[in-house]
């Protein structure tokens, strides 16, 4: 099923992100969580490309296609443009289609010294008119509610979000952040825009010190008053952060599907506790 039709039936679709594991030994490990994953009926599972456009160890297509064809999940897999040639991106397509995952998400990619950026897809609303003049995919496509890191402006960045779409996205799933206001001031400003798409919301629950050191930093979000306090007070109580951590994700999750949000995109760093403990928190209102 193309992903686009689920926002169509329920009023707020639940999804869930995992990444590859970098060594192939460690693919059960994941393919475990993702059985447990499977037990929380998300309407759809993603799964991240390689880190700056490298695609190593176990393939996105191999998830996707496990997602797709055992657990009977519909399945977005990610891929990214940085570096691409026609010949790649058409291989990789071919591969996702003959493996029954129709379900894309069209990113540019992580900007990487050794994958200049591609000539042929300069920007991620490239990529997505070339999936759409090939067809057979619905396209989903990334946002960033409080602006692209390389936009000057969060309007300008919305500005060219509006050749996302156009170039046939037919949803969005937002970059994670911390503070809801930006999610209803970004979803303020691409509807005034013309953006009329379903729009996810992406929320990491932030449960160890190393989230804090590195996909904290990393994700550019700004941290509200009321997370800084939080990581304050428990970063140096590893259960005290875990449970922190969860409530602060679900009381994020209950504010935003009461306030009528699309979607929820849960990124879960392929912890099956994590999304399990956060879904029973939010799960009455889905």
């Amino acid at each position: 099923m193309f992903i686009e039709r689920l926002y169509q039936q329920k009023p707020c679709v639940f999804s869930i992100e995992v990444f590859p594991p970098k060594q192939t030994a460690n693919i059960q490990k994941l393919y475990s969580a993702l059985e447990e994953m499977a037990k929380l009926n998300p309407d759809f599972i993603s799964v991240t490309y390689g880190a700056g456009g490298r695609n190593l160890g176990v393939s996105t297509c191999e998830i996707a296609s496990h997602i797709q064809n055992d657990l009977h999940i519909n399945a977005l897999a990610h891929l990214t443009c940085v570096g691409a040639t026609p010949e790649s991106i058409a291989r990789a397509l071919g591969d996702l289609h003959a493996a029954g995952v129709h379900n894309v998400l069209a990113l540019r990619g992580d900007a990487n010294p050794d994958l200049p950026f591609s000539k042929e897809y300069p920007h991620a609303s490239d990529l997505a008119e070339a999936i759409t003049q090939r067809g057979g995919f619905d396209i989903a496509g990334a946002c960033y509610p409080e602006g692209h890191v390389e936009s000057p402006t969060l309007a300008g960045d919305v500005e060219n979000l509006k050749k996302k779409v156009d170039a046939g996205v037919s949803h969005l799933i937002t970059q994670l952040f911390f503070d809801n206001v930006h999610y209803y001031r970004f979803l303020n400003l691409a509807r005034k825009k013309g953006i009329q798409v379903p729009v996810s919301a992406g929320v990491m629950p932030i449960v160890s010190r190393s989230q804090i050191e590195r996909t904290v930093a990393l994700s550019s979000a700004s941290l509200p008053p009321k997370f800084t306090k939080m990581i304050s007070r428990w970063q140096d109580d590893e259960q005290g952060l875990y449970e922190a951590g969860i409530e602060y994700a679900v009381e994020q999750l209950r504010d935003l599907i009461s306030g009528g949000a699309d979607g929820v995109h849960l990124y879960a760093m392929n912890r099956s506790a994590v999304a399990a403990r956060v879904y029973e928190g939010i799960q009455d209102l889905l």
